[in-house]
């Protein structure tokens, strides 16, 4: 390749800087959708319910796949330790168990990892929590299906459209506007720690 061909070649690649502050735009999009009235009314609905849940005695089981596992992971290790300041344990679930998953996996579909979590754990008065960045995985759409049998309140955070999960759970979030899960994610985790902070001032206002 001459010089002269390189230096276009260069030229016509975005520079890592660029590319970079257009991404933090991005980000910084998908989280300002929390400002949003309904998202606003979402997080302090979504903090009632759970701290209502606590206070009675019940708990809390978050799923997701992939990233959103980890987010639900996160979820439930800023409850049972604590978010800023040290407070009681809260009690909270992620169904990430790999023996059960596999065994679930294996036995019966992929479909039914988390639907069997919430027939071993949940009870009547418990809250599910169910993150999906398509709205549309399986396992999650069938997690909630039994939940909602079971007598669960349910928690959706969704993204794009919402697919088959928009307007099923008690309590939906969705990050609109963004074809990829990492944007999303990003503002469902923002989310969660928001919620979890609202949970901690309404059980323990002063710790």
């Amino acid at each position: 390749m001459s010089i002269s061909n390189r230096s276009s070649q260069q030229k016509s690649i975005p520079s890592m800087q660029s590319m970079l502050l257009t991404s933090v735009e991005e980000t910084i999009q998908a989280v300002s959708q929390l400002k949003q009235p309904h998202s606003l009314k979402f997080m302090e609905d979504a903090a009632r319910m759970i701290a209502n849940c606590f206070s009675t005695g019940n708990k809390v089981i978050i799923a997701g796949n992939g990233g959103s596992l980890c987010d639900a992971s996160h979820f439930a290790e800023e409850l049972t330790g604590f978010f800023r300041s040290f407070r009681p344990a809260l009690p909270a679930i992620a169904l990430s168990e790999p023996g059960h998953i596999t065994c679930t996996a294996n036995d019966l579909g992929f479909e039914w990892v988390f639907a069997r979590g919430v027939q071993a754990y949940g009870k009547p008065g418990d809250v599910f929590v169910g993150l999906t960045t398509s709205g549309n995985s399986p396992n999650i759409v069938k997690a909630i299906e039994i939940a909602q049998q079971l007598q669960l309140q349910t928690i959706a955070f969704l993204g794009k459209d919402g697919g088959k999960l928009k307007g099923v759970a008690d309590l939906e979030l969705i990050i609109e506007g963004f074809p990829t899960s990492d944007r999303i994610q990003e503002a469902h985790m923002a989310a969660i720690h928001l919620i979890i902070q609202l949970i901690e001032q309404q059980l323990f206002p002063g710790e």
